[in-house]
């Protein structure tokens, strides 16, 4: 089978790849790609490369990077609209206004403006059309659904052959989803969800890529505990947790949406800045204790990236509990769970000062993690749910 993966990734993290290879903007697709692999960040090629070791056709695209994306489209011939200064002042006006960038999603705003938002976007759609018809995929896997317009994605659907849309986090209220074969989901809520809705929805992990190791050096576990992730509007709990822990152990705090909080928050005199791809891994790698906690929308369900990464690297993971966790990993034997936050400071205490246990706790999450949870086998699984649907 052939296999067309669309993502987009966080303006802030494209800023600081392009500042970290300068010049880079200006050369080939393919080296481009290459360096874009490399940074591991988010799920980089882990699908696509998976998939081609299991003998499919698979290829990647990073819809909203457009220094990627134009160089693919000069390559293949393709011409681009570029925009002009009025659309470009749209462009700055809308960022400030709503905090949203040119490939911000249609659904988000009423009708009256989207005639002015596809111009805005005009070598978004222009360019990832032309993608799609180019790679012709049997499956198109949309992993950026509230992201890309869902006009665009059901005027693409009769391209090919299977339409499939991979989602875990908060969608945007009253857009029509019913168009999609399928919908894959982390999260136990949000495939019951879909399926409320009549759309075929199946339950598919995130996972680790073992390949991530070879980039790390040998960790010196310097930082006692650490915190990498997101802090918003959608991580309230989180942010409640992070206060009261910064408030009595020494964690240090590192990600983005920092901005957003009190001036006065304890949180910012913890924070370490922003980290993205391998660097990230380099801090978990190097954390005594990783500490996670899941987005609200989760619910009581454990499903997040974190779970993975953090005992991948070997690092004992101190997370949440969640009523699903140990499908996944055995609590107090592979990973930390905790109920409330003095629950979560007494064991970040107990297992700082118990080396031996929080070690012995780290190999074994990370060999479960090794044996049952990287892409290779979710691939695999993803596989089996398809060819169900073909």
């Amino acid at each position: 089978m052939k296999f067309l993966i669309i993502n987009t990734d966080y303006p802030e993290f494209l800023n600081w790849f392009y500042n970290k290879h300068h010049g880079l903007e200006g050369q080939s697709y393919e080296e481009q790609m290459r360096r874009r692999n490399e940074s591991l960040f988010g799920v980089a090629d882990f699908y696509s490369s998976n998939l081609r070791k299991l003998g499919h056709d698979a290829w990647d695209v990073h819809a909203n990077n457009e220094f990627i994306q134009k160089a693919w489209a000069r390559q293949h011939g393709k011409k681009i609209k570029e925009s002009s200064p009025l659309i470009q002042r749209w462009q700055n006006t809308l960022q400030q206004l709503y905090g949203m960038t040119d490939y911000a999603p249609l659904s988000y705003f009423n009708s009256s403006f989207r005639p002015i938002l596809r111009l805005v976007g005009s070598w978004f759609y222009d360019i990832l059309e032309a993608q799609i018809k180019y790679y012709k995929p049997d499956v198109l896997i949309n992993q950026a659904m509230s992201e890309i317009s869902s006009h665009f994605m059901r005027n693409m659907k009769p391209l090919v052959r299977l339409l499939v849309g991979q989602v875990a986090s908060p969608l945007p209220e009253g857009v029509d989803y019913s168009y999609y074969d399928l919908v894959i989901s982390s999260l136990p809520n949000f495939v019951k969800y879909f399926r409320q809705k009549g759309i075929r929805a199946e339950l598919h992990r995130l996972a680790f890529e073992p390949q991530i190791l070879s980039a790390l050096e040998n960790n010196r576990r310097e930082i006692p505990v650490s915190f990498v992730g997101s802090l918003s509007k959608n991580h309230k709990n989180r942010v409640s947790l992070l206060e009261y822990l910064c408030g009595h152990l020494d964690v240090e705090v590192w990600g983005q949406g920092v901005d957003s909080l009190p001036a006065n928050s304890i949180i910012r005199q913890h924070y370490k800045g922003k980290v993205w791809g391998i660097e990230m891994y380099k801090i978990l790698n190097n954390s005594k204790i990783a500490l996670n906690y899941h987005i609200d929308v989760a619910e009581s369900y454990a499903n997040n990236i974190r779970l993975f990464e953090a005992t991948g690297t070997g690092t004992l993971l101190i997370t949440d509990w969640k009523m699903n966790l140990h499908e996944m990993f055995e609590p107090s034997r592979e990973v930390v769970a905790y109920h409330n936050l003095e629950e979560c400071a007494e064991l970040i205490q107990y297992y700082l000062k118990n080396n031996n246990e929080r070690e012995a706790i780290a190999r074994a999450g990370q060999g479960r993690t090794l044996k049952e949870h990287t892409y290779y086998r979710r691939v695999g699984e993803l596989v089996d749910i398809i060819q169900k649907c073909l």
